[in-house]
């Protein structure tokens, strides 16, 4: 499974990057206004904000990241720790995070989203964390067909 989530992760993350040095900016046109809006949930009453760098996130949750992306655009690092494996993902501005969620979308996902960073596991995962990073879960709904009750 974490290593289906990784490649997943690592895709995402070329798209992201591809987005990035492709993108012509300027366009008014919103074509995800029509999409239907991804599934929030609110940030522990803590209020705790985790920094946007790699190493300090994956301190927070216990683990030390190996770093396998180290970009202007983004750095990413996986960990594995007691509580489980993650990925997390940190930017240099939020526009940066926002693209790679855009691109994200594509596959869906539960992430666990702050200020300048994502972290990528299994969503009670993230529930347990989320007290010592703070941020929101997000449901991302993905494309394709969903899959069938058999």
């Amino acid at each position: 499974m974490f290593k289906r989530l990784a490649r997943g992760a690592a895709l995402t993350a070329s798209l992201a990057l591809l987005s990035l040095a492709t993108a012509c900016g300027g366009s008014n046109d919103d074509a995800s206004a029509d999409s239907e809006p991804t599934k929030v949930s609110a940030a522990p009453a803590a209020g705790v904000v985790a920094p946007a760098k790699v190493e300090v996130i994956a301190g927070l949750i216990g683990c030390t990241p190996k770093i396998r992306i180290d970009a202007d655009e983004l750095r990413e690092g996986v960990c594995h720790s007691k509580k489980g494996d993650y990925i997390i993902t940190t930017f240099p501005e939020e526009k940066f995070k926002n693209t790679w969620l855009d691109s994200a979308s594509i596959y869906g996902g539960t992430y666990l989203v702050g200020t300048r960073w994502v972290v990528a596991a299994k969503e009670e995962k993230l529930k347990e964390v989320r007290s010592e990073l703070g941020g929101t879960i997000q449901q991302l709904r993905g494309m394709g067909p969903a899959p069938s009750a058999s």
